[in-house]
């Protein structure tokens, strides 16, 4: 029997980081159903679970990050870096895969610095428009980037890069659930102009409040909302709404499970700026206006969202700012058709489709390269 393909696939920490490694592993699947495929995160984080839950293998690094405000800690950090790198030696060695990527985050350093050590090609993606400090520190080891936005020769060596976009789930962007039909399944009138507002599964504060503060907006607005609070926020949230006269123009919830319809319902999404949250909306080309959470490194999110507004692709409130402007400003555009038209065609204009098949294939070229010496 021939010898099936072996491919590694490291990194995580977050959904963003986690999403579009399924997604290459699927597209691998698809063009080789007989390569087998491992990946490499990090111990306690969510990839853990939500890798196998995707039908794959997964083992766990002891790594993390470097902690910038207690540099003291960092000592157990070099410990856990110098663990790892041993680890991924032996797993390595047991594995022999024939090509490695990397989707960025801490955990694909190790993974990659000893795959490259020993001779095996290896493929990163880089998904924000600032390239993070891990896959920069692998850019000179690797054969191919693959990258989502123009202009990151300014992060890479230029020979390597190939744009391909971020891998996205194919579920949420290809849902075909009308829109009439997706808000009646969130409880809101079929006919009425609806706004979404997202902040991650565990929510983001500053949307809340945006909306918390001014619950007299939603209520003479003329528009209907869907909410998701995330999981943290939404016990204290329902509490307060309480004291309040009910709103029925409002669906509240601490998770949608059902993104497909979500969007679909929406004629207008608030968002952070994740990068793979903006692959979804510039695929669907969906109106959109982006608030960068200020806790991320690099401040990468505000550098995503400028990215589409210098292209007429978004609008950009500050996460400082959100509380006072950002509802006023939601309730007037989604009133306004033109403007909901430029954003959505200028948006669709910036999504790059069949990405993750387009990086499954760069990565089966360097893989059959090496297996075939």
């Amino acid at each position: 029997m021939d010898n099936p393909l072996r491919i590694i696939i490291s990194g995580g920490g977050t959904g963003g980081h986690i999403f579009p490694a399924i997604s290459i592993a699927n597209a691998i699947k698809e063009l080789e159903p007989t390569a087998e495929i491992l990946f490499v995160g990090a111990e306690g984080r969510m990839e853990m679970q939500r890798v196998p839950d995707a039908g794959y293998k997964i083992v766990g690094l002891p790594i993390c990050g470097f902690d910038r405000k207690h540099l003291l800690k960092n000592i157990t950090v070099l410990f856990k870096i110098w663990k790892s790198q041993r680890m991924a030696k032996r797993i390595i060695r047991q594995f022999r895969p024939m090509a490695a990527v990397g989707v960025g985050g801490y955990a694909s350093g190790p993974t990659l610095n000893q795959c490259a050590a020993m001779g095996i090609p290896c493929l990163i993606q880089e998904q924000n428009s600032y390239a993070g400090v891990t896959n920069k520190l692998l850019a000179k080891k690797v054969e191919k980037i693959c990258v989502a936005y123009e202009g990151m020769e300014r992060f890479f060596p230029a020979e390597k890069i190939i744009l391909t976009g971020n891998p996205v789930r194919n579920d949420v962007v290809n849902a075909t659930i009308a829109p009439e039909q997706a808000r009646k399944q969130f409880g809101l009138e079929p006919d009425k102009k609806t706004i979404l507002l997202v902040g991650g599964s565990l929510g983001a504060r500053t949307i809340n409040e945006s909306i918390l503060q001014h619950l007299d907006i939603v209520e003479q607005s003329g528009v209907q909302f869907i909410w998701q609070t995330g999981k943290y926020y939404h016990a204290s949230i329902k509490e307060q709404l309480k004291s309040h006269k009910p709103l029925p123009m409002l669906h509240v919830t601490d998770f949608i499970s059902d993104m497909g319809a979500a969007y679909n319902a929406a004629d207008l999404v608030i968002s952070r700026a994740g990068a793979s949250s903006i692959s979804e909306f510039c695929l669907m080309g969906k109106p959109v206006i982006l608030v960068p959470s200020p806790n991320v490194a690099e401040d990468h999110q505000t550098k995503n969202a400028m990215a589409l507004v210098d292209k007429g692709a978004a609008l950009c409130v500050k996460d400082a700012e959100a509380p006072a402007t950002l509802l006023q400003l939601a309730v007037e555009t989604v009133t306004d058709e033109a403007r909901l038209k430029s954003l959505g065609s200028h948006c669709k204009e910036m999504g790059l489709p069949h990405s993750a098949a387009t990086i499954a294939a760069e990565v089966m070229k360097i893989a059959n390269r090496h297996k075939n010496k």
